[in-house]
Parts: C-alpha cells; structure tokens; sequence
C-alpha cells in the first residue's frame, strides 16, 4: 500500500492516527535539529517533520538529503502544528515520520514547481510532465474533466444519449481544405475528416436516436497558434 491517505485531505480529526502517505517533495527546511518537508501530490500538500528529539539519527540523516521532486514514501503519526497555516487545508496538521522510503530520486528541476514559476514557456513544454504537476496546469486539466461531466450528466438526465460518429471517413470536398490521414492498407488513398458531420446526424435521426449528443473535437488544417494544436 502506497498511502493510506492523500495529501490534501488530514485535518485536526485525524490528530493520533498512523498513516502513510506517498508523493513529491515540494521543499524542504533544514534548521539542523529539525527538518520540515512539505510532501505534495495532486489533491494538496501536507507538512512532514523530523526532529532530533523524536527522530532517529539515520532517519534524520536521510531526511537531510532528500531533494525537490524526490518520490518518498513516509509513514508517521499525525500530530498537531505549533504554528498552524490557515490558508492550506493541511495546515492545523504534520507529520511526524517515523519510517522514510526513497521511491525514486531526482535531478534538480530545470524550473521550480510552483503556481508562479521561473520556467518560461519553451522549458515547461520541453518538460511538461513536470509542469502538469503545477496547480495552474492541473487545475485546468481537472476543471475541463468537472464541465465536461457536468454537460454529459445534465443531457443524460434529460434523456439524451451519447453517441459518438466517426472521425475519419471517405474524403467528401465541400469546399474547405481536407484534413487528410494517409491508409497504410491502401496506398495513394486517404481518410478525412467528414465534412458533413450532418450526415451522421440525420442517419441517426432516422434510426430514432431522436435525443443525442456527443462531445467532440474539433481539428482544422490551418497555422498552428500559441493556443491552438491542428
């Protein structure tokens, strides 16, 4: 077992529980005699701690070398911060570990994963394994996901149905610039994107799919933009 909780969800409730917690490491403080590491994963950040009175000194040892974004595996009691912070969910709680896992080392990020980082943009994209792991880039990811629930349950609750058409078919020119897919089982010929989209809406219709609807992309072969793939 990985975790027994995540690390955006111990409060003051959970005060005297053992639990085990997996993710990145954020930062660390190091004051010599105590060392705070913030461990983050996607649903937040809880406060880890390790000091001389109650911690070994291997155990304080190897918390002194763990860098940002090492992948960490801790077990420890919840217990109650001193100097609590209001604005983090976790913030009434730390962690006093009691056993420290290394999952997997890293290399100094080439730029800090934060909300207001110093990567510029050609880096994050280079990256961007790293920077999805930032709250501006999650968040949107998770926000999309929630609207999009949101659309498929209002219609689902009023009797729609999904369906979802082809996306590749027969070239029929209409008149805008096809955008064509080479087929590898028949040379010279191509699959494109239909042009008539109606045209599966009215088979349906027919068919008595009277309530339907389908979330879908949209692809267009024109100049790539800053926002924009093809």
């Amino acid at each position: 077992m990985y975790r027994s909780h995540n690390c955006g969800e111990l409060t003051a409730s959970h005060i005297n529980t053992e639990v085990t917690l997996s993710g990145w490491v954020q930062k660390s403080r190091d004051k010599g005699f105590i060392i705070w590491v913030d461990l983050r994963d996607r649903y937040g950040i809880t406060q880890l701690v390790f000091d001389e009175e109650r911690t070994s000194k291997e155990l304080l040892a190897r918390a002194q070398k763990l860098g940002r974004e090492f992948v960490i595996q801790v077990t420890g009691k919840v217990v109650e911060r001193d100097s609590k912070n209001p604005n983090m969910p976790t913030g009434a709680i730390e962690i006093l570990v009691s056993e420290l896992t290394i999952l997997n080392q890293a290399l100094l990020p080439p730029f800090t994963i934060e909300d207001k980082t110093d990567g510029g943009e050609d880096i994050r994209m280079k990256y961007r394994y790293l920077d999805i792991r930032r709250n501006p880039v999650k968040n949107n990811l998770i926000f999309r996901a929630k609207v999009t629930q949101e659309v498929r349950n209002y219609l689902s609750n009023d009797g729609f149905i999904e369906v979802e058409t082809p996306y590749l078919i027969k070239s029929t020119p209409e008149g805008a610039r096809d955008f064509v897919v080479p087929s590898r089982m028949n040379e010279g010929e191509f699959y494109a994107l239909p042009q008539s989209p109606q045209t599966f809406k009215q088979l349906l219709m027919v068919g008595g799919m009277d309530k339907y609807f389908q979330i879908v992309k949209c692809f267009r072969d024109e100049d790539l933009r800053a926002d924009r793939q093809p």
